[in-house]
């Protein structure tokens, strides 16, 4: 395997917030409807997870004649730019859009964002149809800036044959952090190239990392602080560390993508990662079991997630394009197994509580049964910006240039730094 120097670290940290929605594509596609008051719908989904809203907004426009929704695909890695655009007056404006869970304070902030809650009183859209996990994101300040459309958290995948061949039981992954490690150590052969666990170096430890962390009781931030080098942190990372250089469960200087490769090789047994990755899978033929994250830490069960969200620009004040845009959000709600089934887990009760069809799903109701217990990015502005220096330094800690003190040290006050500017 090509060793990752560990020096082009920001390309890869950008995608945290956006994974999952995009293959790169440079096009914008469009999907307009047939008839009716306009409403210009932005979304990220240019990956596999596109041709799913496409599928949802044609349904919906094609159900009734009253409003036609126009869905423009910006690719993920120009989408916060053009809605930057956008916003600020420079660009044409949406009328509705998709916006993660952890982007959703930076617009709020700034008043771009409009507060539903009139908007929900007077339409069909109610706060008990969804999760109360994904639907509390939304609440800033007490005011409510978004409709959910799906929570994504981290899931682990597991190579069922590579289990058997372990005399492991395929139908019984692990649910702790001892299981995990005993399990890893098992499935780890070096001599075949073969390991338990894959640890990255860089994505996913975005949402890997904090997982961990909450796991053992500790926050991100504190008193409105970087608290990334709290005792609860510095176990964390020295856990994980430990799965390189002490268990041996995994190669060292892992490069980007590496822990796929591997996957897809069959030379990596168990895998973390998000819901978007289950039609990479499929494709390829693994025979693989999807699970909870299992409890890595040593307190509480936790799961790091993001969401993609409907959100409102404070621009849009026509009562004909509000009641149209409610309308549709009323019908999506009840209409997105489409959305289920590119391996997310939407955040409307009405399919992930009452849904035969997607209780019959492999990976689906996996993911929703961690809705429960998923924790977010904290609520703070330019949490993108101020989380950097931490992926930076965990990928140095991982890559055995520092020890996990010295780096989340160094972190936490790189942190204070950009948060005192």
């Amino acid at each position: 395997m090509k060793k990752w120097l560990g020096i082009a670290v920001t390309a890869a940290l950008t995608l945290g917030s956006l994974a999952g929605c995009a293959s790169g594509k440079e096009e914008t596609n469009k999907v307009v409807g047939r008839n009716g008051e306009k409403i210009t719908y932005w979304a990220p989904f240019s990956g596999a997870d596109g041709p799913r809203m496409k599928q949802i907004v044609e349904n919906y426009n094609q159900s009734q004649d009253k409003y036609n929704v126009d869905l423009q695909i910006v690719p993920q890695s120009e989408y916060y730019k053009t809605v930057d655009l956008a916003l600020s007056g420079q660009k044409n404006a949406p009328d509705l859009l998709i916006m993660h869970t952890d982007q959703l304070k930076n617009y709020a902030d700034k008043n771009l964002l409009k507060d539903l809650s009139d908007t929900i009183e007077k339409t069909g859209v109610k706060e008990e149809d969804y999760s109360e996990t994904a639907w509390n994101a939304g609440k800033i300040n007490g005011k409510q800036y978004s409709i959910p459309l799906d929570i994504h958290p981290l899931i682990m995948y597991y190579n069922k044959d590579l289990f058997k061949e372990a005399g492991l039981d395929p139908e019984k992954p692990p649910t702790n952090r001892e299981e995990f490690v005993e399990a890893a150590k098992k499935l780890t052969d070096p001599s075949k190239n073969q390991y338990g666990f894959v640890v990255p170096t860089l994505w996913p430890n975005q949402f890997i990392f904090p997982t961990i962390l909450f796991q053992n009781g500790g926050e991100l931030m504190k008193d409105g602080k970087p608290n990334y080098n709290s005792p609860e942190a510095v176990e964390a990372l020295t856990f994980y560390r430990d799965l390189i250089y002490k268990e041996k469960v995994s190669p060292k200087n892992v490069q980007q993508d590496g822990e796929v490769t591997l996957f897809l090789q069959g030379k990596n047994a168990m895998h973390l990662n998000g819901p978007w990755m289950m039609e990479q899978w499929d494709k390829a033929g693994i025979n693989y079991g999807v699970a909870p994250v299992p409890q890595l830490g040593t307190k509480q069960q936790a799961v790091y997630a993001n969401g993609h969200n409907f959100v409102i620009p404070a621009s849009v004040k026509d009562a004909k394009k509000l009641n149209g845009i409610t309308d549709f959000l009323t019908y999506v709600a009840e209409n997105t197994m489409e959305w289920a089934k590119s391996g997310q887990a939407p955040a409307s009760k009405a399919i992930y509580e009452q849904s035969e069809e997607f209780k019959q799903m492999k990976q689906q109701p996996i993911v929703a049964s961690e809705f429960e217990y998923a924790k977010f990015a904290p609520v703070i502005s330019n949490w993108g910006q101020l989380s950097d220096p931490l992926w930076a330094e965990i990928n140095l800690a991982l890559l055995d240039k520092k020890d996990p003190q010295k780096a989340l040290d160094d972190a936490n006050k790189k942190a204070e730094q950009l948060l005192n500017k």
